[in-house]
């Protein structure tokens, strides 16, 4: 009828719509539709859009599903509705359905657009749906055939994606995923967008510059896309070929040649172009061996002085380069013809689904602007097919000699439809893009890389462990220790003049109070206070005259428990504490070690033989006894201080007035002395 809009009528899926369609559809208009799939399936209609006038109760405007083709057909529905949403699907009872649209007297109302399938297509969309239509991050769906429409645009290309807003099956034919005269499954993944779509032309569909969106989808595939040579130079000079080439000399006096090797997509410098423009001209490339082929992509001269380009060729392909095959779509009797360039520079892409096996492929150029001239890739991946079992025919019986004629036209016949068979036939290809002996190497890399793993970090523990050990050595040893046969002697010099003691030589002092050392005799005292290590720097007492009885300018710790090291012997004035190390600086004294002057004019040397008597004072208030030679010591003291210097007693034997006493060391300049003073 005259009321039929945009149908494509697939084997197992298609698009139908009214006139006009999104426009407006015209009055007193009527079309109707014959659906058929293969026996045994049934079909099921989904409306993607639903807009017809039902001012006079669906009477003369209206869509008529029936069961069936013919008088016999019987009523499924009858409907009508501005804006009518049907939730479900309409499926018939057998495998042949008829539509059937009416359009009256209207105003308005843009008609209808519908897509079918089979019932085993669940998951059945229309033309119309776009990403935004769902919100699963990935999901799959069935186009139907026919989805190049010319009211539904798309943004985006491969592998960048496709903007949100463009129609699912439409961006699917434009990628090379499923096909607009038989539909197919679609894998959809929705991600997040970007700022700027580009365009491009592929598989006659056309894709538009878009600006940022939201989110964005790509398809998943099986991955057979990539580039067979041709750009790369994998493909050589040798394996392509050409009808015809063109060649002439310019105003210079140069000859130009453009030959078929310079038919290789993004090469710099003329294309191939034939030198007879016309239906017979080729371009073969020579695969080497069977392969996948995808795809191809085509530019025009690229040269802007020469405006060459091919609009649309036809493909061929061969497995001997003999018998050649011109490429159709399954179920066509049409041989396919593939839209080309529009222009020199842009890359065009078409897409074969199913896929080419074969060796050899030519381009057969079908019409052109001014030249046949063009460069051009191929797209695709290795192949590899498992030899099917022979299958054994048993020996046929013996016949009589009038039966030879009519078994031999059977014979021809089998053998007829066999060859045809072996033509037509695709086999399903998985996508192998290595070689079957990988799998060897692959089995084996599973197992040694593991144990490789496992070797290396055993090697890398032992090497952590074995610096950790050395670092904990050196550490305990200490950066300046001194080998053991040395420690002795030198380190005790030397710790006088540290501030900390070693940590590996070095005991924790014990500490006694001043009431533990009152209970002990005053021999036990001096050995007492002599065994532990001195905390602080030792008073250089060496000898009688050759060493000087400084003070010492160590300050003990702070926060360290009560000891009879740490009482402070200026404000006590009763009891004397023994101190073991050297006593502080007095509060009032200068800040420095107070220099010491020595007189040595009028004090004799102390003769030979006499012992040193010890120059610390016994507990008590009372000095004890001197007995023996004096070195007299002058200190020059703060002159605000009120006490006086004391002077070091030298060592000697005991006197008489304390033969059994135990002597100790007179504290210099002591704030709390009990008034005895050195003569």
């Amino acid at each position: 009828g005259d009321g039929c809009g945009h149908t494509i009528l697939g084997p197992e899926s298609g698009t139908l719509a009214s006139i006009n369609y999104p426009q407006t559809s015209p009055n007193s208009t009527v079309c109707e539709w014959e659906i058929r799939v293969k026996p045994g399936q049934r079909i099921q209609l989904k409306f993607g859009d639903f807009d017809i006038d039902d001012s006079d109760s669906c009477h003369s405007s209206y869509l008529r599903v029936h069961n069936g083709i013919g008088p016999t057909r019987t009523e499924i529905g009858k409907y009508c509705g501005f804006g009518f949403q049907m939730d479900g699907l309409i499926t018939s009872k057998s495998n042949e359905v008829t539509v059937q649209f009416m359009s009256g007297m209207h105003t308005s109302g843009r008609g209808f657009l519908a897509a079918y399938s089979t019932t085993d297509k669940s998951d059945l969309i229309t033309c119309l749906e776009n990403a935004s239509h769902f919100s699963e991050p990935e999901f799959n769906k069935y186009c139907p055939a026919g989805c190049v429409i010319p009211f539904a645009d798309i943004s985006g290309t491969i592998p960048h994606g496709y903007r949100d807003s463009s129609s699912l099956c439409m961006a699917g034919i434009h990628a090379g995923v499923v096909s607009n005269t038989l539909g197919g499954q679609i894998n959809v993944v929705i991600s997040k967008g970007i700022p700027y779509y580009e365009g491009s032309l592929a598989n006659n569909v056309t894709s538009k510059v878009g600006p940022l969106s939201p989110s964005l989808f790509t398809f998943k595939t099986s991955g057979c896309y990539g580039t067979l040579g041709m750009e790369s130079g994998v493909i050589s000079d040798s394996q392509i070929t050409a009808s015809s080439i063109l060649e002439w000399s310019d105003q210079t006096g140069q000859v130009n040649i453009w030959k078929p090797e310079n038919a290789r997509l993004k090469r710099a410098g003329p294309p191939w172009a034939a030198l007879i423009s016309d239906e017979h001209q080729w371009l073969q490339i020579d695969l080497n061996k069977e392969k996948r082929v995808t795809g191809i992509i085509t530019t025009g001269s690229t040269l802007a002085e020469y405006y060459y380009y091919v609009s649309s060729y036809r493909i061929l392909y061969s497995d001997d380069a003999q018998k050649w095959m011109v490429y159709r779509e399954p179920g066509m009797d049409k041989d396919k013809i593939f839209q080309g360039n529009t222009e020199l520079y842009q890359e065009v892409r078409n897409n074969f689904i199913p896929p080419i096996i074969a060796r050899f492929l030519r381009i057969n150029p079908l019409k052109w602007h001014q030249k046949i001239a063009m460069k051009v890739e191929l797209l695709g991946c290795q192949f590899s097919i498992a030899r099917a079992p022979k299958i054994t025919v048993p020996p046929p019986p013996p016949r009589n000699k009038n039966e030879d004629r009519s078994d031999d036209s059977s014979d021809d016949s089998v053998k007829t439809s066999l060859q045809t068979d072996k033509t037509t036939f695709t086999p399903e290809i998985k996508n192998t893009t290595v070689t079957p002996s990988v799998t060897k190497d692959v089995a084996l890399a599973a197992v040694l890389v593991p144990v490789l793993v496992m070797v290396f970090t055993t090697l890398i523990l032992i090497l952590v462990c074995a610096w950790h050990w050395r670092n904990r050595k050196k550490k305990t040893e200490g950066t300046y220790d001194l080998p053991y046969w040395d420690r002795a002697g030198w380190w005790k010099g030397m710790k006088q003049f540290l501030p900390t003691k070693s940590a590996e030589h070095e005991e924790t002092p014990v500490r006694y109070s001043s009431n533990e050392i009152s209970h002990l005799r005053p021999r036990e005292v001096p050995a007492m206070l002599q065994t532990e290590s001195a905390e602080y720097a030792q008073p250089l007492v060496g000898g009688i005259v050759s060493t000087l009885h400084q003070r010492s300018t160590f300050k003990p710790e702070e926060g360290k428990e009560a000891s009879y090291a740490d009482l402070d012997p200026y404000n006590s004035p009763i009891q004397e504490v023994y101190h073991a190390y050297a006593e502080p600086l007095p509060v009032t004294g200068p800040e420095y070690a107070t220099p010491i002057i020595m007189d040595m004019s009028s004090h004799p040397s102390t003769p030979l033989g006499v012992p040193s008597i010890s120059t610390f004072k016994a507990a008590g208030n009372q000095a004890p006894p001197v007995v023996g030679t004096y070195n007299k010591l002058l200190s020059r003291t703060d002159s605000t201080s009120s006490a006086q210097a004391q002077y070091d007693t030298p060592k000697g034997q005991p006197g008489p007035a304390a033969a059994e006493e135990l002597l100790y060391q007179v504290p210099q300049s002591l704030a709390h002395s009990t008034g005895s003073k050195d003569e």
